[in-house]
């Protein structure tokens, strides 16, 4: 989004998905202490990735990746890398779910229509787990 949903009330953000607190306090994190919040994201949005698509061939998705220069890292996961070359592919308007090796679970074709299915669970998981771990509604 580029905009943080906090300035405007959100205990979330809808972009990023952070807790307004953890925003605020980000620069006096220490490394342990954002990694726990990136190892929060990371799950939250593997379960959303998984809840939407799943991948037929994986060596197509891995070329594609590539082609769409997705970084690799150490730590990557399948769900992660469907994630980052979906968002890739949209913004280069490789609107073909079988050129990318991933079928959408709920049988739609489009990859921005997925991506934005993906976006909503991912923040509907980010606002449960606020609820949850604050025994406040985020809403």
């Amino acid at each position: 989004m580029g905009i943080c949903s906090t300035t405007y009330g959100d205990l979330v953000c809808r972009g990023c998905k952070r807790f307004a607190h953890e925003i605020v306090q980000w620069n006096g994190f220490d490394s342990p202490q954002r990694g726990a919040v990136w190892q929060r994201l990371t799950e939250l949005r593997e379960g959303a990735v998984c809840q939407f698509v799943v991948v037929v061939d994986g060596e197509i998705l891995q070329s594609r990746a590539l082609e769409l220069q997705v970084v690799e890292d150490a730590t990557r996961n399948v769900e992660s890398l469907v994630y980052e070359t979906l968002k890739r592919a949209v913004r280069v308007d490789a609107l073909d779910m079988c050129a990318l090796g991933l079928r959408a679970l709920d049988g739609n074709t489009d990859p921005l229509a997925l991506l934005e299915s993906i976006e909503r669970e991912f923040y509907d998981r980010s606002i449960a787990q606020y609820e949850h771990d604050f025994h406040t509604l985020a809403q």
